[in-house]
């Protein structure tokens, strides 16, 4: 789920990569274009076990990698597939820890309980959550962003996964404070997994290993011995994440 604390003009060419990560875990690494007016909050659900600690969630520093989703589509070779371009033509308890990450200021907030702790330019507009009970359980990754019209460098997690049969995309949008049930996607979902033969996804020409010039800048976040798969999502589509069984 891609949520904004407030208003945003436009959010465009959004990257998502995911793989499974030892002891249940799951990596996420996540990056987009946005046009904000004022300083705001990028706000990820995730699928954590429940009572889930503070420090459940590694945020990974990648600011000096840039081009990690440039260098994934080294493998998919053919036109861009992006239309960013044309679209950008036109209180009282304890401040959760935060980190920084790169350019970001991040935090793990535990429940949705816990944004009572959170800066209220950083929340969702209260009732939110109220109409999306399926996201009770669950966790949420906060990247505290400028304002202005920027490309986000790529901002990279690692958490603990409810359910470690799958992997879990946060696509849903939240963009104006409402829950819409269709939306407009402009995605490309990247993801290392031992599955085959899930409609739509694409597999790489090679091994990560082959095709993206030093996977170390990942961090551990890439296995250069396996390949790479990516499944485009463009249009009015379904206002839903997007979870594959791995």
């Amino acid at each position: 789920m891609c949520c904004f604390s407030m208003n945003v003009r436009l959010v465009a060419d959004t990257n998502i990569f995911a793989r499974a990560s030892g002891g249940g875990r799951q990596f996420i690494v996540y990056s987009m274009r946005v046009d904000a007016p004022e300083p705001l909050a990028m706000i990820l659900p995730i699928p954590v076990p429940s009572g889930s600690r503070e420090n459940a969630v590694r945020f990974i520093n990648l600011e000096a990698y840039p081009q990690f989703f440039a260098d994934l589509r080294r493998g998919f070779p053919g036109p861009p597939l992006s239309r960013s371009a044309r679209a950008w033509a036109a209180a009282g308890a304890a401040a959760l820890e935060v980190v920084e990450v790169g350019s970001f200021i991040a935090s793990f907030v535990p429940s949705v309980a816990d944004f009572e702790r959170v800066d209220k330019r950083f929340r969702l507009p209260a009732g939110v959550w109220d109409r999306l009970p399926g996201y009770a359980d669950f966790g949420f990754a906060v990247f505290q962003l400028k304002p202005g019209d920027q490309k986000v460098h790529p901002m990279a997690f690692e958490f603990p996964r409810a359910n470690p049969d799958q992997l879990f995309f946060p696509t849903v949008h939240i963009h104006d404070g409402e829950v819409h049930p269709f939306a407009d996607f402009d995605h490309a979902l990247f993801c290392q997994a031992a599955f085959h033969g899930a409609s739509g996804w694409r597999r790489s020409r090679g091994t990560v290993g082959e095709f993206v010039p030093n996977p170390a800048r990942a961090r551990g976040v890439l296995d250069p011995t396996a390949p790479c798969y990516r499944l485009t999502l463009r249009g009015d589509l379904r206002n839903v994440d997007v979870v594959v069984a791995a």
